[in-house]
């Protein structure tokens, strides 16, 4: 059986990581790489992700020329966190009859978001026959896939809360920089206004796949403007140190309104400092439900493992714009990677 042959378009800080990741499963090659920074464009992959050798595969930003010579099974795609932005990206990949498996985080529920691109990308997928899924593990699997299978164990389901909160002094600097890290709370409300802070984008997707999992006819989904949590005392990250009364981070809520009720609470704590990290699911029914991850996953691994660990699901899934509730139950691929490919 014949390696599974991946491009890797983006190699960003988490496409990169990605990439070390694929590398390290013997029956994966990657055959191709793309990306628009100048300074990444024609040098071999192994230079760019820092290797000690190169992997003869030069980084490109011209995705066509990629694709038309790869003859690629997957390409596992990272460069924004918006459908609108990624589309034309994602189209062009299924256009060539490549699967694609995504970080971007509308693409994982994105017929609320982007109905319009949900459509069009589901119906050029099943055209061309190929599958394409979002997936992460915020969105992809904490608050939204994990939280699914949690409810087949109840018989009534009133109300779902999902908690996740995260020390982002293991996180790396640009995420800290997102989440306003440093900042006094008066810039932090400025860039939130200029939309230079968007919060957490992902928390109106998994909400609704919570939804559509359970038949949910939500009246409303409410996305409340993130908030700075503010450091009561000095704290560090990377490169980053915060002062008592400044912003650590973040902090947002949002909520899926059913009959005049919450039935879906989704609250999310990034901040330097946080001393309690964990990830947590409330589920009120028969029976109540209470699960708690402590620490909390962490965010850039879980990320990486979910996107590598879809591929074999992903190549082996009807063709179409699918979610992570429209698969199988998640796990990891830890043996060779062709033993979960169907043949």
């Amino acid at each position: 059986m014949r390696k599974v042959r991946v491009i890797s378009y983006g190699v960003g800080a988490v496409g990169s990581m990605i990439a070390k990741f694929l590398l390290e499963k013997e029956d994966i090659d990657i055959v191709g790489a793309v990306d628009v920074d100048k300074n990444k464009v024609n040098k071999d992959l192994g230079e760019v992700l820092g290797l000690e050798k190169k992997l003869a595969v030069k980084v490109s930003d011209d995705l066509g020329a990629v694709l038309s010579k790869a003859d690629a099974d997957i390409a596992v795609h990272a460069t924004s966190s918006y459908l609108r932005d990624t589309y034309p990206q994602i189209a062009s990949i299924v256009e060539h009859g490549v699967n694609v498996v995504s970080t971007c985080e509308e693409l994982s529920y994105p017929c609320t978001s982007e109905p319009e691109f949900a459509k069009k990308l589901d119906a050029l997928a099943k055209k061309h026959d190929v599958t394409v899924l979002g997936t992460g593990i915020n969105p992809g699997f904490l608050m939204d896939t994990l939280v699914i299978a949690l409810t087949a164990a109840c018989q009534k389901i009133e109300k779902i809360e999902a908690v996740r909160v995260m020390n982002a002094a293991t996180r790396r600097v640009p995420f800290q920089k997102k989440i306003g890290a440093g900042l006094t709370v008066e810039e932090f409300q400025q860039k939130i206004e200029k939309k230079q802070i968007t919060g957490h984008v992902g928390l109106e997707q998994s909400i609704a796949m919570i939804a559509g999992a359970l038949a949910w006819k939500l009246d409303e989904i409410v996305i409340e403007h993130a908030e700075p949590v503010v450091a009561e005392k000095p704290v560090e990250g990377k490169d980053i140190k915060v002062k008592a009364g400044q912003a650590a981070g973040l902090r947002q809520k949002a909520k899926g309104i059913m009959k005049g009720k919450e039935v879906i609470v989704l609250d999310f704590q990034a901040y330097i400092g946080a001393e309690d990290e964990y990830d947590a699911i409330t589920i009120k029914g028969v029976p109540n439900i209470k699960q708690k991850i402590q620490p909390c996953v962490h965010g850039d691994i879980g990320t990486v493992a979910m996107v590598v660990n879809s591929i074999p699901k992903v190549i082996n899934a009807p063709p179409g714009l699918l979610t992570m509730k429209d698969l199988p139950v998640p796990s990891a691929a830890v043996e060779n990677m062709a033993k979960y490919i169907s043949t």
